[in-house]
């Protein structure tokens, strides 16, 4: 998401609180079905995830928030190492992922509205269409108005939507386990160990965009004390809360549901209604549903208006149509904002012609990773390149070991990126629901109709500008 420097006293936020920030911008319980499919093996996907890429990726964005604290963030610092064409391409995927996003968060809110009036309903894609295109509509109005509202929407949402739910299905996993219930998934030392074929390596695509988010805590760095010592420190620790809150979330689902039956929108849920049976609070299942609901408009209203900010910085140096700078009196990005429920509301439609609602979400959860992971490449080989560029650059924070560090950091997290993004290609065996080619040709064709209009922009500002009388 586009951030912003933080405004804060200087040298006022310790460890603990830069862990909070940075599991507070990732944690998303609508990820927890997708971790589910993967069983036992899980616990080493995680892992392996947040050391090549969530830990680089912290670390990178570290160092370039401490040394180019800049409005517009992404934009500003790819500007910085490739100049201004390159920045608006990043911020544009960033814009643009979390648009392509915006189906599988609706579809989430929708299959857990779909909880508190009658469970079956999130298997009807009419009710599931009218209540994406409601609620994506509804949001962007919400952001037309003061973003002071806005984040007060974010952050009654986070606590209520995500953090109290989080902790119940982990308990209730536990007391599951506990009380000699079936277990559908199998709980072995053999288990733990993932099945390395492109089928099962898709799966990191997707665990890439779980931890997508980290960019907002980099911010803060200006205001961390002992920066050098304590982000690394806070980086870590929140590395080891969001896997285990993935971990346990995750398996606590795959305890009660199913591998075959788990719905990736709303198996969440699933598994709740299973824990209310087994306590014989059945009532409890409408009430849970509307915290998650809750939650999850909370992360629809911080992807609406954040990254929707970030491109309006872009929009204003010149990099899109004039129109797009329009805001309101609030200073909101309402044609970006407009630009975005159009687009988003196309997207949504889809589902009226993807066979089922698993390929749906997963096919847009795929494509949004693959864009998001683009942005993260842009990233990687920018504080490289800064590095050499422009090495006196004040920096209240380096990643350490010099240049042989950075590469090492960096060029895992890009390494990492590359390799998740090329096995996105590859759908896991219970998604191959169209010839393989052609599934890999839409995904293909979406990331250059995605990525195109800065490009087509730029030609035509350019072809303008060498026709204009000097």
């Amino acid at each position: 998401m586009a951030t912003h420097a933080s405004k804060g006293n200087a040298a006022s936020l310790g460890i603990f609180t830069l862990a909070m920030i940075s599991v507070s911008a990732i944690i998303a319980l609508r990820n927890l079905p997708t971790l589910a499919k993967n069983g036992t093996s899980i616990i080493i996907i995680l892992s392996l995830a947040a050391f090549l890429f969530f830990i680089p990726v912290a670390l990178v964005c570290a160092e370039l928030a401490a040394g180019w604290p800049k409005e517009g963030g992404i934009y500003a610092w790819v500007k910085e190492a490739f100049g201004e064409q390159y920045g608006a391409l990043a911020v544009w995927l960033e814009w643009i992922e979390s648009v392509v996003l915006l189906p599988t968060v609706l579809s989430f809110i929708a299959a857990n509205i779909a909880y508190i009036l009658q469970p079956e309903l999130s298997n009807n894609r009419y009710f599931m269409f009218g209540v994406m295109v409601t609620v994506l509509w509804c949001g962007s109005l919400l952001n037309f108005h003061s973003t002071k509202s806005s984040g007060f929407v974010s952050t009654i949402g986070i606590i209520a939507g995500s953090v109290i739910p989080g902790i119940a299905i982990i308990l209730l996993g536990a007391y599951w386990f506990q009380s000699g219930q079936p277990i559908q998934v199998e709980l072995s030392m053999q288990s733990l160990i993932p099945e390395l074929n492109f089928s099962t390596l898709a799966y990191f695509t997707v665990i890439a965009l779980g931890f997508a988010g980290i960019e907002v805590a980099a911010f803060y760095v200006q205001d961390a004390k002992d920066p050098q010592r304590t982000f690394p420190i806070a980086t870590f620790i929140s590395a080891t809360i969001i896997i285990i809150i993935y971990m346990l979330g995750a398996l606590s689902i795959a305890m009660v549901i199913p591998k075959d039956e788990l719905n990736l929108s709303s198996g969440m849920m699933q598994a709740m209604q299973k824990f209310f049976n087994l306590l014989e609070v059945p009532w409890a299942t409408p009430c849970f549903a509307f915290l998650t609901v809750v939650g999850g408009l909370a992360l629809l209203n911080t992807w609406i208006l954040g990254p929707s900010k970030g491109l309006l910085s872009s929009a204003e140096n010149g990099n899109l149509p004039a129109f797009a700078k329009k805001t309101n009196r609030h200073h909101s990005p309402v044609a970006i904002l407009l630009m975005q429920a159009i687009i988003g509301t196309m997207l949504v439609s889809m589902n009226l012609f993807i066979p089922t609602i698993n390929q749906f979400y997963w096919i847009f959860q795929t494509q949004a990773a693959q864009l998001i992971l683009l942005m993260y490449l842009m990233i990687f080989f920018s504080v490289i390149k800064l590095r050499y560029s422009q090495p006196n650059t004040p920096r209240r924070f380096r990643i350490p070991g010099g240049k042989l560090g950075i590469w090492l950091i960096a060029g895992t997290g890009a390494l990492f990126s590359l390799c998740a993004f090329l096995v996105g290609f590859v759908p896991p065996k219970e998604y191959q629901f169209m010839d393989p080619l052609l599934y890999s040709g839409i995904l293909v064709g979406g990331i250059i109709l995605f990525s195109l209009p800065p490009f087509v922009w730029h030609t035509y500002k350019n072809k303008k500008q060498s026709h204009s009388p000097i």
